[in-house]
């Protein structure tokens, strides 16, 4: 088999571009967490119901990463990053104009479609890179989330706390615009197709259905109250819902389809360890970064008293953690393995959680979200390269969409779990006769940050059972293996390595 010849200016301009939507993206998320306090106050919804601006557009990413995955191995990774990212500038623009809380919800749940666009990007990476190029291309692309927030939570927090927090959509339209335009134009289509593959889509509907019940529960306990029928029946219904979605997931697998859960897939250790750690990891991730920005903007002595824009330069400290670490990691994750790297940085995470449940000061909670923002780079950057280095090329589209849907999975439900939390340790003052406000209390973001500690030590139990594909442990001939031509590896490789 003739040797694939890497162009690597162009591929350098993929991981650029990559870098850029991904710090676009991270730019309107970024922003949209230090404003929920805001955006429950302006359309006089509660701590639990705001979440669902968060979890919506998680759901919808469950949904769809599959979906546009397995579209991008039937007609081209380049050719759907293109239509999500013109989908994405849409949605951008609606919620931007949102009139009410339920228009909010809809649009941020079609703009979910921009949480495609990760693993899109990271299988044309893998595409466009030579192998050995791979672990240092994906730490550069998980150091961007960093950048993106180091970026949207000063600038985004200045626009919000400045215009109010519309704008900061309406900011970012012209930049996701040009983003797609490059990416339709410049961009070569992937060099792996799979024509043949059949898109589940009753199997996807079969996912975001019982969790969509899941997490409006979760997010109108609160309101409806927790022993409440409508709640515990509508979680009830949510959790049973899953069993008829395993079924038709199972005979679907059977009759030879690519299930969402492909159990081919994941029977490779490496793909499934991934895959749970970090559903697990997301979880506690959301329902911590959520609970501190509220910890950030509550008024004294339960929280800090920071505006908008202070919230946001507050939390600039896990940014740059995030952009440090993910550097260091590329760069000695070949010699020292990915699973040393995963596991510590999957406990000095679940340390800074567990500092900042013990209720630090304004200057140790900064610390606290530098040591989890590095903790938690290390760790992410090190199961994407385990998952990638772990399966064929030509089966990139089909394992990072999976991966995604663990993924957001986890983070659909961390969000409102959060504001379930919340919502369950509150005190109220009253302002005037007409006029009172609730906050949470310091037990409230104790349990909160201790949920998060506890997810991240799960974690670092969970990546010991992986094999080790780097360094000097790798197992077996992985070091010969890797010495061999590209071409060679993947023509010799066995359907899922």
């Amino acid at each position: 088999m003739e040797d694939i010849q890497y162009d690597k200016k162009y591929a350098n301009f993929v991981m650029i571009l990559l870098a850029m939507i991904i710090v676009a993206v991270m730019y309107v998320e970024g922003m949209l967490t230090p404003s929920l306090p805001s955006i429950a106050e302006g359309f006089g919804v509660t701590v639990g119901q705001v979440s669902l601006v968060l979890s919506t557009y998680l759901i919808a990413g469950v949904a769809l990463s599959p979906i546009v995955g397995k579209l991008g191995d039937i007609y081209g990774k380049k050719k759907m990053m293109g239509v999500v990212m013109l989908i994405y500038a849409a949605a951008v623009s609606l919620t931007g104009f949102s009139p009410n809380f339920t228009f909010m919800v809809i649009s941020r749940a079609i703009q979910g479609v921009g949480l495609t666009v990760m693993p899109l990007g990271m299988s044309l990476i893998r595409e466009e890179f030579p192998k050995d190029m791979v672990p240092k291309a994906q730490a550069l692309i998980s150091g961007m989330f960093g950048a993106g927030f180091a970026i949207s939570l000063p600038l985004g927090s200045l626009i919000s706390n400045t215009y109010g927090w519309r704008w900061t959509y309406h900011s970012a339209i012209p930049f996701i615009i040009i983003l797609a335009i490059l990416t339709i134009t410049r961009v070569k289509e992937s060099r792996y197709r799979r024509p043949e593959v059949k898109v589940d889509y009753i199997g996807a509907i079969a996912l975001a259905s019982p969790l969509t019940l899941i997490v409006l529960a979760l997010s109108e306990g609160s309101q409806w109250g927790w022993t409440s029928s409508l709640t515990i029946g509508m979680a009830f219904v949510g959790i049973l819902l899953f069993i008829p979605m395993f079924i038709y997931e199972s005979r679907y697998h059977r009759k030879g389809g690519e299930a969402i859960f492909d159990l081919k897939l994941l029977s490779n250790r490496n793909v499934l360890v991934t895959n749970v750690t970090l559903t697990i990891a997301g979880l506690g991730m959301y329902l911590s970064m959520q609970s501190l920005s509220y910890k950030f903007e509550t008024p004294a002595p339960y929280g800090f008293g920071l505006s908008i824009l202070d919230t946001g330069l507050s939390m600039v400290a896990f940014a740059v953690g995030m952009i440090i670490f993910s550097i260091i990691t590329g760069k000695v994750i070949s010699r020292i393995g990915i699973k040393p790297l995963a596991i510590l940085g999957a406990i000095i995470a679940s340390i800074g959680f567990f500092l900042l449940a013990m209720a630090p000061g304004y200057d140790l909670t900064l610390v606290d979200e530098f040591i989890i923002g590095s903790g938690m780079s290390m760790m992410n950057a090190s199961l994407i390269n385990l998952l990638v280095l772990s399966v064929e090329a030509k089966n990139m589209g089909l394992a990072t969409s999976m991966n995604s849907t663990f993924r957001y999975l986890g983070s659909s439900v961390g969000a409102p779990i959060a504001g379930a939390v919340l919502s369950a340790f509150v005190v109220t003052s009253v302002v005037s006769s007409n006029v009172t406000f609730s906050f949470p209390t310091n037990t409230a973001y104790f349990y909160a940050f201790l949920i998060g500690g506890i997810s991240f030590i799960m974690s670092a139990f969970l990546v010991i059972f992986a094999k080790e594909i780097l360094g000097k442990r790798s197992v077996g001939n992985e070091q010969a293996e890797r010495a061999q031509p590209y071409s060679q590896k993947e023509a010799e490789a066995p359907e899922y390595a």
